[in-house]
């Protein structure tokens, strides 16, 4: 192991003033009461739909909602497979060090469990980075990645680094060394969120892998950017602001939460901070835009193009939910949420709050 092993970035600019907003608006997010268990397993089923999707998993947060609470669903059992393992995995993060290599192969086997031969263990042949069939990465030999790894957890451990940074360093780091055959992806955003973790358990509850997934291209490119730069810079940013955009997602930031019980590595006493939703706080931007769009009855795909929205995960976490959560739309048919007839309406307040005089005041 080389103790003076470094990961190749620069402290850039963009990249200190984006750990600097990040860190101000959890200081923001640090008091208030709990939020209910039911909006933070909310926001855990749709970080894992994130992440997931990014793989090319095609489950609904509804069909990893249904398989959380043990009923059938009609899906390809591989995909069934990958949530169950998902849900596993991510209900263990309070139990793993991010330093810790055993823990990392744990992590690992839970992940892929039922999915591929040799969980667990790394890879013991050559892989590469497909884009259509382009190779646009070639992993490190198989025979250097213990070392690799090794060094990479030793500078984790070592580094005087900012969580926020040393995280994202991590995870591009992690990408280049591709140490297992399969799931390096899936497991390489979950240690980044374990990382988090370590410095405010609230990241454990944050939905950063939902709007990773509405960027997939460009997270993929800055991967491969930065590898061609080698500096992962342009990367850190790009998690930093998905960081943020995480956070300031109105069912993220508006409520306070507090976080009780068995504590993350190297966090003590209880930790607070904002994670769901409600109907406190002021209407954003997006939901009076949403608001002024709203004609008649009208299906999810209509309110986004009549916003101009390509990204579905976007729309429903930053535009629908808040409006929903606040009682300024509502479903036409509520009672099944997820129906393919599903409409949605203007209640009484939202075309009170339309008519309002100054509509960017909370009313």
């Amino acid at each position: 192991m080389s103790p003076r092993y470094q990961p190749p970035f620069t402290l850039t600019a963009t990249l200190i003033s984006q750990v600097a907003a990040i860190a101000e608006r959890i200081g923001r997010m640090s008091a208030g009461p709990s939020s209910s268990l039911r909006l933070r397993r909310i926001n855990r089923i749709r970080t894992i739909r994130g992440s997931l999707a990014i793989e090319g998993n095609t489950l609904s947060e509804a069909q990893i909602t249904a398989i959380l609470d043990g009923k059938p669903v009609i899906a390809p059992p591989r995909e069934v497979q990958e949530a169950r393992n998902a849900l596993a995995s991510y209900e263990q993060l309070a139990h793993w060090k991010p330093t810790n290599e055993r823990h990392l192969l744990s992590a690992h086997a839970s992940l892929m469990k039922g999915l591929m031969d040799g969980v667990g263990a790394y890879r013991r042949g050559g892989v590469g980075v497909m884009q259509g069939e382009r190779v646009v990465h070639m992993a490190p030999p198989a025979d250097r990645v213990p070392l690799l790894m090794r060094n990479l957890l030793h500078w984790l451990a070592s580094t005087d680094q900012h969580p926020l940074i040393s995280s994202c360093v991590f995870h591009y780091e992690f990408e280049f060394i591709h140490p297992f055959a399969d799931g390096n992806g899936r497991l390489g955003r979950l240690w980044q969120t374990l990382i988090l973790c370590g410095w405010n358990p609230l990241f454990a509850y944050v939905p950063v892998e939902s709007l990773v997934h509405a960027h997939q291209a460009d997270y993929y490119r800055v991967l491969t950017e930065s590898t061609q730069r080698s500096d992962s810079a342009v990367f850190i940013e790009f998690m930093l602001q998905r960081l943020l955009d995480a956070i300031d997602v109105p069912s993220v930031a508006k409520t306070p939460m507090k976080v009780r019980g068995r504590g993350f590595p190297g966090v003590t006493g209880e930790v607070t901070g904002g994670v769901t939703g409600g109907v406190a706080g002021e209407v954003t931007g997006e939901v009076q835009r949403l608001l002024a769009v709203v004609d008649g009855e009208m299906k999810r795909a209509d309110l986004q193009a009549a916003l101009s929205l390509k990204h579905e995960d976007h729309f429903r976490a930053a535009y629908l939910r808040p409006a929903l959560d606040r009682g300024l739309i509502e479903m036409t048919i509520p009672n099944k949420p997820n129906s393919r007839l599903q409409k949605y309406r203007l209640t009484a307040a939202g075309r009170k709050r339309l008519q309002a005089p100054n509509p960017s005041e909370p009313s």
